[in-house]
């Protein structure tokens, strides 16, 4: 893409922000030096007057900037370690609404995907765009048995992103380099981890294998519905699943409707996310108010799975621990956790960085839980991780950024929503199962399977030993005093294998 179009692309973009005064706003004059008071005041003078919070300002820049940086705003709303609970909750409102595309390039993008004929005999009964975001847009399909939500990708969106991407990631490379302190927030591998999840929303393949894949464990745990696949109308740019009747979070009168239970409602998100990221290490990343259907019967339906969220068990067991120490007021257990997944550098103090969680922990303990965010919760965590030396962990943002979104959802629906006490059954069965009798079971079996593994690898390690000692004795010089004695080697031979032996048992 090229140096010129990367800083083309970001000029652009600097140009949009000082134009809603994002740049060195007024809202932040009293805390900045002089220069750069000057400098702001420069800047405003080419504003017209923006209105509105500096979060506000800052969604109505991105949302002008087009589908990259409408993605990248919805990223930083996972921040407010670093820009504030304020600016955050300004960027979740975000709108990613667009004007649709034409019905002639929809066409052209089913026969581009499946051929003239067969797009004319699948699509039969396109409909108008009934919804249009920044990378798709949705039509309905009737078929008989059943109607259908057909979602296709906007003409060229992937050669748009591909180069906003680029100039995004030139900025990241450009501050980490110049700024000490922007290191420990790892711009790069955030905006790498960015750029992956959007490139990846733009092959709709993947995201028909998360909805298929959601479906099979909420069919499992009874949480949401979630719609099912139609394959034979699924490609790259192309994607079919079944309508689902209902009114989004979005709608203010989609909870009117008689007989909604909120306090269970808001229990079953909650407690529905922290079993598939628990359980399965696997969730919807994307859990805000458009994304979740209220359906007719009363259930939550979950749509849009361009980003499906991944944790290993190291996340899982973090998560869960985390949980049930803040739960149990187990602060000493909670630091342990930090460190024995490397979160925070050993040179730190285990006792110390208790006792900082605990200032965390008790001012919270036995208040009404409208009085308690797990949002707060999070950006103290951060705050003093960062006092720790902890670096932000990319493998965490989606976690992080999807659990302040299920609590704002839950808390939308009641307002008296308390996720600890919601979340209390999930993580205790977790935990139960997996350090319990049950877990030791499951650990001992994995351990044998692991050991067997390598047994069988030994005779293949053994010769490998044998071929570079005997290369060894080729290029070594001949010994002045006294010949390799051959039990020697035999001895060292034993005492290899009985290390691997004890390494392979560990």
């Amino acid at each position: 893409m090229g140096l010129i179009g990367d800083y083309r692309r970001l000029m652009r973009a600097g140009i949009a922000l000082a134009r809603h005064d994002v740049i060195l706003p007024a809202d932040y004059q009293s805390r900045l030096p002089m220069a750069a008071r000057i400098a702001g005041g420069t800047l405003r003078l080419f504003t017209g007057g923006a209105r509105g919070r500096p979060g506000q300002r800052l969604a109505r820049a991105l949302e002008g900037l087009g589908p990259a940086y409408i993605k990248l705003g919805q990223f930083l709303a996972t921040r407010p370690d670093v820009f504030g609970t304020e600016v955050t909750s300004d960027l979740d409102h975000l709108k990613d609404k667009l004007p649709p595309f034409s019905m002639k390039a929809a066409r052209a993008a089913l026969v581009a995907e499946f051929g003239a004929a067969e797009a004319d005999r699948l699509f039969a009964d396109l409909s108008e765009p009934v919804a249009a975001a920044s990378l798709a847009q949705v039509h309905r399909m009737d078929l008989p048995d059943g109607p259908r939500a057909v979602k296709i990708l906007r003409p060229k969106i992937e050669e748009r992103l591909s180069k906003e991407l680029s100039a995004m990631k030139r900025a990241a490379r450009t501050i980490e380099g110049v700024s000490a302190e922007s290191r420990r927030l790892k711009p790069v591998a955030f905006t790498e981890t960015i750029a992956t999840a959007m490139m990846r929303e733009t092959d709709l393949r993947l995201e028909a294998g998360g909805a298929d894949e959601m479906r099979a464990l909420s069919e499992k745990n009874g949480y949401f519905q979630v719609p099912k696949v139609d394959w034979d109308r699924t490609g790259r740019r192309v994607l079919t699943i079944d309508w689902v009747d209902g009114k989004p979070l979005t709608d203010p009168t989609a909870l009117d409707q008689p007989g909604i239970d909120r306090k269970a409602l808001a229990n079953d998100i909650t407690r529905g996310f922290l079993t598939n990221a628990i359980e399965h290490g696997v969730f919807h990343a994307d859990m805000h108010e458009g994304n979740l259907i209220l359906t007719p019967e009363g259930k939550i339906a979950l749509i849009d799975f361009g980003i499906i969220g991944r944790i290993g068990m190291t996340e899982r067991r973090f998560l869960a621990e985390i949980l049930w120490g803040f739960l149990k007021r187990d602060y000493v257990r909670v630091a342990e956790v930090h460190f024995e997944a490397g979160y925070v550098p050993a040179s730190q103090s285990v006792g110390e960085f208790a006792q900082a969680l605990r200032t965390i922990g008790e001012p919270i303990h036995g208040k009404p839980a409208e009085e308690v965010s797990m949002g707060r919760v999070l950006l103290q965590l951060f705050d003093y991780t960062h006092t720790f030396g902890m670096a932000l962990r990319p493998e965490l943002v989606l976690l992080q950024k999807t659990m302040v979104q299920v609590e704002g959802v839950a808390r939308a629906i009641d307002p008296a929503h308390n996720i600890w006490n919601a979340s209390e059954p999930v993580v205790e069965g977790w935990i139960r199962r997996s350090f319990g009798p049950q877990g030791a079971a499951k650990l001992v079996s994995e351990n044998v399977r692991e050991v067997t593994n390598r047994l069988k690898r030994l005779p293949e390690v053994m010769d490998r030993f044998e071929a570079f000692m005997a290369h060894e004795l080729e290029e070594a010089p001949s010994p002045a005093k006294k010949p390799f004695a051959p039990w020697w080697g035999w001895f060292g031979l034993v005492v290899a294998l009985a290390g691997l032996a004890v390494w392979a048992f560990k």
